[in-house]
């Protein structure tokens, strides 16, 4: 379990470095330290700024394995994207954010 969790934090670094670094050179605002942005919607993507320490959570990495097999890890947008429904993704975040 934890050698899987140390694999899936290093790819959504990977993930998330270019990301930044897109953030800084464009008009949209920089992701706040300790947090990262997804991309979630199944027609039209709303961006989320999630903190780092969901990627710890077993829902949340549920999330992420979706992404994975969906997607991979170089996906069109240049970030995250989770394929599931908005709806979806803000009952998952709003249950950790009560923890």
């Amino acid at each position: 379990m934890g050698i899987r969790l140390a694999a899936i934090v290093h790819q959504a670094k990977q993930i998330l470095r270019p990301m930044s670094i897109n953030n800084r050179q464009s008009s949209s605002p920089d992701v706040p330290k300790g947090h990262f942005a997804v991309y979630v919607g199944e027609s039209q993507k709303n961006r989320f700024v999630v903190p780092i320490s969901y990627l710890r959570h077993p829902m949340f990495q549920d999330l992420l394995r979706k992404a994975e097999e969906e997607y991979g890890y170089d996906t069109p947008m240049g970030g995250l994207i989770i394929p599931c429904s908005k709806a979806t993704f803000l009952s998952v975040t709003s249950h950790l954010s009560d923890h």
